[in-house]
């Protein structure tokens, strides 16, 4: 009985182990950051109505940045571009936002180089057609606030991977947006 115990102790502690090995696996950068480093004709505002159900932004510059500057870079760190992830946060006093975005693109960020998003979609019909924005269109009056805008903080993040094949993020960029009917 003792030996099984210690058996099945060690098979835990080694599954536990691998498991940890797995997990920096999926984090690795593979030696590089991504980072958004410019936006360019960032929109201020947002009419419902005006906006034919599509909001973009001028230019979006991501840089892929080696971890360790001084040391050697190989093509294999080139990030392949997949997609980018837009969320809304509200920064009046309402608590309804509309639902996050998910769009598709494909570029590539060389090492120590840049990828350069244009015209890249904010906001699509599923923004403009769903609360809180809908009824705002509709009324002119926010039901949640009673204002006549929402302030939103929009964020934005990329992803994608490197060539080597380690999954690569960006930390969010943000910028202020008032949506008005």
């Amino acid at each position: 009985m003792n030996r099984i115990l210690k058996t099945l102790a060690l098979s835990v502690l080694a599954l536990a182990l691998a498991g940890c090995e797995a997990r920096t696996d999926q984090t690795d950068g593979g030696g590089v950051l991504l980072s958004i480093t410019d936006f360019n004709e960032l929109p201020i505002n947002v009419s419902v109505n005006a906006s034919n159900e599509l909001a973009q932004i001028g230019q979006i510059t991501v840089q892929n940045v080696a971890k360790d500057p001084s040391g050697t870079t190989s093509t294999l760190m080139n990030v392949e571009i997949q997609s980018y992830e837009v969320t809304y946060e509200r920064l009046d006093s309402g608590t309804r936002v509309p639902p996050k975005l998910v769009e598709y693109v494909f570029g590539i960020a060389p090492v120590n180089g840049t990828f350069t998003l244009d015209n890249g979609p904010f906001m699509r019909a599923e923004q403009f057609t769903r609360d809180p924005l809908f009824t705002l269109g509709e009324t002119g009056i926010d039901s949640e606030t009673g204002s006549r805008s929402i302030r939103l903080r929009v964020g934005i993040r990329f992803f994608g991977h490197t060539l080597s094949g380690k999954a690569v993020d960006s930390a969010t960029g943000y910028f202020t947006l008032d949506v008005v009917p």
